[in-house]
C-alpha cells in the first residue's frame, strides 16, 4: 500500500497534477516504510534520517543513537504539530512506480482513487507510535549540514520554510 497525507479532507480521486519534480503531471505517494515523514503539518520544514547499508557505525552512535529513524523540526512547529489534524489516503500501489528509494517517493501518471481514508488528531502519539525519535531544535541548519555530510539516507522536507541559517548554531555539532 501507497499513501498520500493531506491536511485536506475528503479527497474522493488524486488527479495528477504538474510537478517541477516529475516529467509531466504525477500524483505523489509515499512508501509505508517513509510514511512517517509525512506524519507532520505540510509546510513544517524537517531533517529526517536513518541508517542505511552504507552508514557506519560512527554515524549510527552520533546521530541515531538507538532510534531507528530520527525526524528533527524547529521547536516553534510545536504547537502546530499538536493542533494539526492529517489525512491519510490509502493509494493502491498498481499505477505508481517509484522515483526515488531513499525518500520512498513513488507517483502514478493516471487519476488514483483512495481505498481508506484514517484521520490523525495527534501526530505526537502516531510519530511515538510508529517508532520515530522526534527531536526538536532551534534551527535546522546545523543538523542538515552534518546529515548531508553523513553517510545516513536522509530526507529534508520543507527547508524552504526553516528559519534563516545562523552561524551561532553552526558550531553545535
Amino acid at each position: 500500500m501507497l499513501f498520500h497525507v493531506s491536511e485536506e479532507s475528503g479527497i474522493e480521486r488524486f488527479e495528477p497534477r504538474p510537478s517541477p519534480y516529475a516529467d509531466g503531471p504525477v500524483v505523489w505517494a509515499i512508501d509505508a516504510d517513509r510514511l512517517r515523514n509525512y506524519l507532520l503539518p505540510r509546510d513544517c520544514p524537517r531533517v529526517t534520517y536513518y541508517a542505511g547499508l552504507e552508514t557506519t557505525a560512527a554515524d549510527v552512535e552520533r546521530f541515531l543513537g538507538s532510534s531507528p529513524a530520527v525526524i528533527a523540526v524547529e521547536g516553534a512547529w510545536l504547537e502546530r504539530l499538536r493542533s494539526c489534524r492529517l489525512y491519510c489516503y490509502h493509494l493502491p500501489p498498481e499505477t505508481f512506480e517509484c522515483t526515488d528509494e531513499c525518500a520512498g517517493y513513488f507517483v502514478s501518471r493516471v487519476p488514483v482513487v483512495p481505498s481508506v481514508v484514517r484521520v490523525f488528531d495527534d501526530l505526537l502519539a502516531v510519530l511515538l507510535g510508529r517508532g520515530v525519535e522526534l527531536r526538536f531544535v532551534p534551527n535546522l541548519w546545523p543538523l542538515r549540514d552534518a546529515v548531508v555530510a553523513s553517510t545516513l539516507r536522509f530526507s529534508l522536507i520543507r527547508m524552504r520554510n526553516a528559519l534563516p541559517r545562523s552561524t551561532a548554531y553552526a558550531t553545535r555539532l
